[in-house]
């Protein structure tokens, strides 16, 4: 099994303390905003701090809310943290 996981980077949060803590167990954390690596990815982790406007504006302005959405509906393996998992849904 791969332990490669992609945490998206949209200008938000804590994204060093989510990659140390994934290395801290073996994983192979790549922190991107890059929406081809994104999309290319096997496993996907959205972290979120903050609100839930700010962090949408910064999604749609990075151009990556396509590439999560069809990350979401591929079935591979997503999760979000804490407001990383409030942005799945419309509000």
């Amino acid at each position: 099994m791969s332990k490669k996981i992609t945490i998206i980077d949209y200008c938000m949060g804590n994204l060093y303390s989510v990659q140390n803590a994934l290395r801290s167990i073996g994983a192979e954390p790549v922190v991107t905003s890059d929406a081809a690596v994104i999309a290319q990815a096997e496993k996907i982790l959205l972290p979120g701090v903050g609100a839930f406007g700010d962090c949408m504006a910064n999604l749609e302005k990075s151009g990556l809310i396509h590439v999560i959405m069809d990350s979401l509906h591929s079935g591979k393996p997503f999760l979000g943290i804490c407001l990383g998992m409030q942005l799945l849904f419309e509000g």
